[in-house]
């Protein structure tokens, strides 16, 4: 009866360890710090060989979980300056086209170059030959500069999402956080922003404009596109936000609200 009941939870647990996931919301504030053994969390990970480089004392390229209370992976490039690694995503169900994966970005000091993320899907964890682009490249361009980034997941057969790193130059950082993946939204609303009655906003029925409803107008709005770039700064005019010279796709805001504070937020322009 024993080994009868010990065989029954072995297969429950190679069950449950091979389960796809719908939808993804990690923080890595979880994971261990400083660590740069993975997998961790269902997260895998395929980094870069170590090389020489015109560096005296060779430096391996690591994906590591930072020490900070708010946690977060990067991909450090060593001194291999072309050398590509990837950060894998538990397994998730095969996409159908209806989910988004967004996620923050930035580049770490003192990386003394840029950094590029490539999203892409993968069918393994240990081939990224099978490897497919989703989007176009991200440019990790600027120290402290937090991107948003946001890229739709086509219908696909591989079901692993996949942050594929490439460094400019040795010693490259990247840095990864609060990355979700899960059903696509338009709503225009924040919901902290909401819960605190500061803002509500909606785009207009030509899509040309946000109007917004607020006690007190926001000091400046910021729009940047998928990618983290800035495509629109301003303040209302009224009640509205002029998005007519914009193309159709998923935008991020960033809002000063009248006491200073920065409000975050997105919305989809069809």
């Amino acid at each position: 009866m024993k080994l009868k009941l010990l065989l029954t939870s072995l297969v429950f647990t190679a069950f449950t360890a091979n389960a796809q996931v719908s939808s993804i919301n990690e923080n890595f504030d979880n994971f261990t710090s400083g660590n740069t053994t993975f997998p961790q969390g269902g997260w895998s990970a395929v980094v870069a060989p170590m090389v020489m480089g015109n560096a005296p004392f060779p430096v391996p390229p690591r994906m590591i979980v930072t020490t900070d209370s708010n946690k977060a992976v990067q991909s450090y490039s060593g001194t291999n300056d072309t050398g590509v690694s990837y950060l894998i995503s538990p397994q998730i169900q095969t996409p159908t086209g209806n989910k988004t994966l967004t996620f923050k970005t930035t580049l770490v000091a003192p990386s003394p170059g840029p950094g590029t993320i490539q999203i892409g899907v993968a069918s393994s964890t240990s081939d990224m030959s099978t490897f497919v682009a989703v989007g176009n490249p991200i440019n990790v361009t600027t120290i402290g500069t937090v991107q948003n980034v946001s890229v739709p997941i086509p219908a696909s057969a591989g079901s692993y999402l996949v942050f594929k790193f490439t460094p400019s130059t040795q010693h490259v950082a990247v840095q990864v956080d609060d990355v979700v993946y899960d059903t696509s939204s338009s709503l225009g609303l924040n919901e902290k922003a909401t819960a605190n009655n500061e803002f509500k906003f909606a785009i207009n029925r030509d899509n040309t404009a946000l109007t917004f409803v607020t006690k007190k107008n926001p000091k400046t709005i910021v729009v940047y596109s998928a990618t983290g770039q800035k495509v629109s700064e301003g303040k209302l005019n009224g009640q509205h936000f002029d998005i007519s010279s914009l193309q159709t796709g998923v935008y991020f805001l960033n809002i000063e609200t009248a006491d200073g504070k920065t409000v975050q937020s997105k919305f989809i322009k069809k």
